[in-house]
């Protein structure tokens, strides 16, 4: 597993970022009715960061982090926030997969997109995603554009958002082999694969 990201893997990264920008505000409405709640200390982790903004303009969580990885993203991360003119209400901390530096039972919500569909850039720690959780927390990790994005959205960006993936390593992952990664993991709380508007992991905490 690589520690960090080639240039040419960076672009690419940086591009799928801001063409799913138009994607944000309703898979964040997907992420809010899953959450259930409008408080809470939020992060969003990995490379594919960028729902968070949306989550923050529309009120959802008052504390509001970006752990980003492999190596290369926080400065990109950083522009994001400057642009957005949100550097004063979004923490950006650069880690690993195991989110070291991230103190535990301190996350209510933490998203993980694209978490098992790229193993050449990094693995997923059911565990140490545990870990941060506060009691009661959620994680949600996995990809799709959630079921509130609209049908011409999706074909707008579907093209080039699945060559880019392809061109950053993206596999097939299948429902039975999620299971048994959740199994081998011995995370602790309870786990659920969700189907609807992807292919995402639900842990309570």
């Amino acid at each position: 597993m690589n520690s960090s990201v080639t240039s040419v893997h960076l672009g690419f990264i940086r591009e799928i970022n801001r063409l799913w920008d138009p994607i944000y505000p309703y898979l964040a409405r997907h992420i809010h009715e899953i959450y259930g709640r409008e408080d809470g200390k939020v992060l969003e982790m990995g490379p594919f960061c960028g729902v968070l903004f949306s989550l923050f303009r529309q009120g959802i969580g008052n504390s509001f982090s970006i752990a980003t990885f492999p190596q290369g993203m926080g400065d990109f991360f950083r522009h994001e926030v400057r642009g957005r003119k949100m550097e004063h209400d979004i923490e950006i901390i650069e880690t690993d997969s195991s989110l070291t530096g991230v103190k535990e039972n301190r996350m209510d919500l933490v998203i993980f997109r694209g978490a098992f569909f790229f193993p050449s850039l990094f693995r997923v720690n059911f565990c140490e995603i545990h870990r941060v959780l506060k009691p009661k927390g959620i994680a949600l990790m996995g990809g799709g554009f959630g079921k509130f994005t609209p049908d011409t959205l999706i074909k707008e960006i579907g093209r080039r958002s699945r060559e880019l993936n392809l061109r950053i390593g993206k596999i097939e992952v299948e429902q039975g082999q999620l299971r048994q990664e959740i199994e081998k993991s011995h995370v602790k709380g309870k786990a659920e694969i969700i189907l609807e508007g992807g292919l995402w992991v639900l842990i309570r905490k």
